[in-house]
């Protein structure tokens, strides 16, 4: 094993197994992909009201519609794209150089080069090559957060596991995609490509499916229903003419001319428009949409999994206690910022008053190997992230590592090892030797014999501070003992010291990762906007159960525990389903089972965020309803398969993106209660024309008119909405609810009603009383831009807003619905008055009567609206 493989027995191999390179996504044909996004209902329409349009060979409005065909499709293409990126993403985490014996010689060679058996050496700074059995170790630490969640570098031993053993306590494995953070090793190549475990996270995510969101089902079953009613009623209109014996070729101009004005062309295009406002306005707040119909559900979610390492919490280890001299210390600052002060009852302590105090810092400064420093403003830890906190708890009371490094040199060092589980240095210090320990508390009680205790020396009181070590493991505290020993000047190694006894106890440093403070404020808020928020994580439970109570993702008097990866691997999906509802944290848990939850939780009904940033979470961030990453400390494979980045790595953003979200949704609904009144409405008055007149009281042309400028003029600016005071007060949307309520359908149905009626009755009575059919088709089709006004300003926020500001209120005024009325305005006298539209539309020039008839019969709608608003509010 020592020689490792021969040439042959790699040839043979790699013939066998095949190269270290991941497998990526079998691509589908680009055209077909393309022609793909025109098989949606809301694709049928537009292409047959394109079709249509040109039957009456305006082609220019036929145009247009065919353009928003082929737009809505470019985006859907171009959006299918990106879920492929993850896969690539994932090749470039096991692409790397890598060293290994070959012929009993050293060969550094690609790691898409590795064959099974393949003996590999590692140091410290290398990226793991292939899933490794690793065969000997020196201070070994690996880091696999990005793998198993576990926010702290990993001490790797050669002994077995048992055979059940979860992925993050596989302590004889090193992981493809890891990072080594100290120490070296040798290890046994057993697994490369497809088969390591970043291999099989790669398999998952070409598994899982690309769900649509909750927005585009809605939309779909609204398509297919708009275009089954749109057909029945062109041939109900067909068959009513028939009977009443009109023109069989007038009747079925009729019949198009209503499946024309039924179908709502400028609905997908409002749609589009008010995503990509919801897709601006949640950039500003640290949000960066990736697929445009993620803007809506998120803020439709009933649930949010969110990772912990790096989510949640800083992902930089902090000491938040200190025990020494039978005093229990709290240490404020969070991070690796020194900033912060080491208090006792609140009060900041002098460390020349607290000697235990100060040797215990001193001893985590000395026997260290790691160091901190500033870059670019942020501070970094090089080395281990324990002793980086045990420096920075240091440097809150004033010691300086360099300083000390300099005034009581290092002589000798023992390092850690997983078997001893402590490390050790020589020291010169005032013409004396100390030897300082760190380790854990059974390792460093191990070796003493006396602890510093109320300023003096006193026999050790294991179980005093085997208790204190304990209820400081209870607060998902990480605890390092710490000891000194003085010995003979002349001593230059330790070698010939004894480091098994005679040690003075000197304390205990707890630390932890600890939360993010604005994770806690956007935690709750979620929670009061009706929002489930589960932890899901491969950190240890204990240190999952402390930071989820800190947070509040569970109540601090819980008596429910964590959820394992061992226990969902037990139990069914039943049993699962029913834990998934109960609980609300999950740790260690493996990249499969982080999927299968957000799977269980979709079967429930549940629309599910899943936050992350590492390896591990990209199955389950591309499963879920909306994937969020963090942008900055994320790791490529998240960032491709998420929906949504976050640019400051802060869970409080996901709060602010779900109020955008929510708001998003209400001003969709607003724009569709605006324009489907207006087709519903002119349909309604084509049917009235075929069955109580001869002439068609509007010509397709005119309603092409109305449905591509009138009311997309008019339907846009409630894309501007801002959002309201009670939107983060309100229960998630229920997502078994349709795009159209009944509240909502009866509003639709009303307007519409009163849109024919007013467009039907100006037409009758102009056409009475003038004969003059292009002067009535005028009169209607102003009447009915008339009515889309007033019910446009009855709707939107626009008054309530300046009413608002002239009461005082400083709330700020939405002017978009104004600038759209003063466009439609012009575009309308344009249509009306210019002799160029008067041939181009079949109208006729408007007098001043004429003129103000068409605005007061716009008037009543107000009123309409208002008794609507009553028995139908829109949330």
């Amino acid at each position: 094993m020592e020689a490792g493989l021969s040439a042959s027995e790699v040839t043979q191999r790699r013939s066998e197994f095949g190269l270290n390179d991941l497998t990526p996504p079998h691509g589908q044909n680009v055209f077909l992909r393309f022609f793909e996004q025109f098989n949606q209902p809301i694709q049928y329409i537009l292409l047959v009201a394109a079709l249509v349009t040109a039957l009456f060979k305006d082609w220019i409005d036929a145009g247009v519609i065919l353009a928003v065909a082929l737009l809505n499709a470019f985006i859907g293409f171009f959006q299918e794209f990106r879920a492929e990126n993850a896969i690539a993403a994932l090749a470039k985490v096991v692409t790397t150089e890598t060293t290994v014996i070959r012929d009993g010689q050293k060969q550094r060679i690609p790691s898409i080069q590795l064959v099974p058996g393949d003996l590999v050496l590692l140091s410290a700074g290398d990226k793991v090559p292939a899933d490794l059995r690793l065969v000997e170790v020196f201070d070994f630490q690996v880091s696999e957060a990005g793998l198993t969640g576990e926010s702290a570098p990993v001490e790797k031993i050669t002994q077995p596991v048992e055979e059940e053993t979860n992925l993050a306590e596989r302590l004889n494995m090193a992981y493809a995609g890891s990072l080594v953070t100290a120490g070296q090793a040798s290890g046994l190549v057993v697994a490369i490509a497809d088969q390591t475990e970043t291999g099989r996270i790669s398999q998952l995510m070409q598994r899982t499916s690309n769900l649509v969101t909750p927005l585009t089902r809605k939309i779909q079953k609204f398509s297919r229903t708009l275009l089954y009613w749109v057909l029945f009623f062109a041939a109900v209109t067909f068959t009513v003419g028939i009977g009443q014996g009109d023109n069989s070729v007038e009747v079925f101009k009729a019949a198009v001319a209503l499946a024309v004005s039924a179908v709502p062309e400028g609905l997908p295009t409002v749609m589009t428009i008010t995503l990509a406002i919801g897709v601006s306005r949640m950039a500003e707040r640290h949000a960066i949409i990736r697929k445009l119909p993620a803007v809506e559900t998120l803020g439709s979610a009933t649930v949010i999994c969110s990772d912990k390492t790096g989510t949640l919490t800083e992902n930089q280890m902090t000491v938040e206690e200190i025990y020494a001299d039978g005093r229990s210390y709290v240490v404020s600052g969070v991070g690796y910022n020194p900033d912060g002060n080491i208090l006792f009852n609140k009060q900041q302590v002098n460390l020349s008053e607290n000697p235990a105090l100060q040797e215990c810092l001193l001893t985590g400064i000395l026997c260290n190997d790691s160091h901190v420093q500033e870059v670019d403003g942020n501070w970094q830890v090089i080395g281990d992230p324990t002793e980086g906190a045990l420096i920075v708890s240091a440097k809150k009371a004033g010691l300086d590592q360099e300083v000390l490094e300099d005034a009581i040199p290092r002589l000798d060092v023992i390092p850690f090892d997983s078997k001893s589980q402590y490390m050790a240095t020589l020291h010169e210090r005032d013409s004396s030797a100390f030897v300082y320990m760190k380790g854990s508390l059974e390792a460093v009680l191990g070796r003493c014999q006396q602890m510093f205790f109320e300023l003096q020396f006193m026999p050790l009181d294991t179980q005093l501070l085997k208790s204190q070590a304990e209820e400081m493991a209870k607060r998902g505290l990480r605890v390092l003992a710490f000891a000194k020993k003085e010995v003979e000047t002349a001593t230059e190694s330790l070698d010939t010291v004894n480091v098994d006894q005679d040690f003075v106890f000197l304390g205990l440093q707890g630390m932890i990762d600890p939360p993010r403070p604005e994770a806690i404020a956007a935690v709750r808020a979620c929670q009061d906007a009706g929002i489930q928020v589960k932890m899901i994580t491969g950190d240890h439970p204990d240190t999952a159960n402390a930071i989820a109570r800190q947070i509040g993702i569970i109540q601090q008097d819980s008596k429910v525990l964590p959820l394992t990866g061992r226990d969902i691997a037990r139990i069914d999906d039943n049993e699962l389903a029913s834990a998934a509802v109960q609980t609300s944290v999950f740790a260690r848990v493996a990249p499969e089972q982080k999927l299968r939850l957000v799977e269980i939780l979709q079967t429930k009904g549940e629309i599910v965020a899943m936050t992350g940033d590492g390896v591990n979470d990209a199955p389950a961030l591309k499963q879920a309803d909306i994937g969020i990453a963090m942008g900055t400390a994320g790791t490529e494979v998240a960032k491709e398969a998420a929906d949504m980045l976050l640019t400051d790595d802060n869970f409080a953003s996901i709060a602010a993106a779900v109020e955008e979200g929510r708001t998003v949704y209400r001003n969709l609904q607003r724009a569709i209660s605006f324009i489907l009144p207006i087709s519903a409405g002119e349909a309604m008055t084509i049917f009235l024309g075929v069955l109580f007149g001869d002439q068609a009281p509007i010509v397709p042309v005119q309603i092409l008119w109305v449905n591509m400028v009138s009311a997309i003029s008019l339907t846009v600016p409630l894309a501007f909405e801002p959002k309201t005071s009670k939107v983060m007060q309100q229960p998630p949307r229920n997502p078994r609810e349709p795009l159209l309520s009944r509240s909502l359908s009866l509003r639709i149905l009303v307007i519409s009603l009163w849109n024919a009626i007013v467009t039907f009755g100006a037409f009758e009575w102009v056409l009475a009383t003038t004969k003059n059919l292009d002067l009535a088709r005028t009169v209607a089709v102003n009447a009915l831009v008339s009515t889309e006004i007033f019910y446009l300003l009855s709707i939107s926020r626009f008054v309530p807003s300046v009413v608002a500001r002239l009461r005082g209120n400083s709330r700020p005024i939405g002017f978009a619905p104004a600038i759209g009325i003063i466009c439609l305005t012009v575009l309308q006298i344009l249509f009306s008055q210019w002799s160029v539209m008067n041939q181009l539309f079949d109208t006729t020039p408007l007098n001043l009567t004429m003129g103000l008839l068409c605005v007061s019969l716009g008037l009543p709608i107000i009123i309409v609206a208002q008794v609507m608003r009553l028995l139908a509010p829109m949330k």
